[in-house]
């Protein structure tokens, strides 16, 4: 489904991303939604695919398994984990929080996001541990600023043909007041 949003003029179309599971349908959501330049992806539970939980009881397995079906969010509306600019994890358990800090160490060290982790009491499955949202920035490329006038005076270009050649003692105090 394309919708269009108007933005300060401008329009701009909507993707979405679904996974698949029953849930999207049945609660009305999709797991991930592309507006411009920002995707933002809808919490991402530990889904083994088949309506279960993916190595229940390991958290570190857990969170890999949930950045898998985030990283395909993302590719399916032409992006990566290297977009990602903001991760939300919501742990039940918070003495697991150094499983879960290693996968996402591995998967973003080189270009960390901004990141929140908080505990919760729990989730839709009690032996899911881990669920993670994350917001990204698709930056395209960015055009080339333009060349800057080599002479300034106050901020403002000096056309050199307009003026003629000049020194600090042939300028009156009082011309740029």
């Amino acid at each position: 489904m394309l919708r269009l949003v108007f933005i300060l003029g401008r329009a701009m179309a909507r993707q979405r991303a679904f996974s698949g599971t029953p849930w999207e349908e049945k609660v009305g959501y999709c797991r991930a939604l592309r507006v411009g330049q920002q995707i933002f992806v809808s919490g991402t539970a530990p889904s083994d695919g088949q309506g279960g939980t993916f190595a229940p009881g390991d958290a570190y397995a857990q969170t890999k398994r949930c950045f898998e079906i985030i990283q395909q969010a993302l590719a399916d509306l032409d992006a990566s984990l290297s977009d990602v600019v903001r991760t939300r994890i919501y742990l039940t358990d918070m003495s697991r929080w150094e499983e879960v800090a290693q996968a996402h160490h591995e998967l973003f060290a080189d270009h960390p996001p901004v990141n929140t982790t908080v505990e919760i009491p729990a989730l839709m499955n009690p032996d899911m541990l881990v669920e993670i949202e994350v917001d990204a920035l698709c930056e395209g490329a960015q055009p080339a600023p333009a060349a800057r006038p080599q002479a300034m005076i106050l901020g403002r270009p000096v056309q050199p043909a307009a003026f003629p050649s000049m020194t600090g003692t042939d300028l009156d105090e009082g011309c740029l007041d």
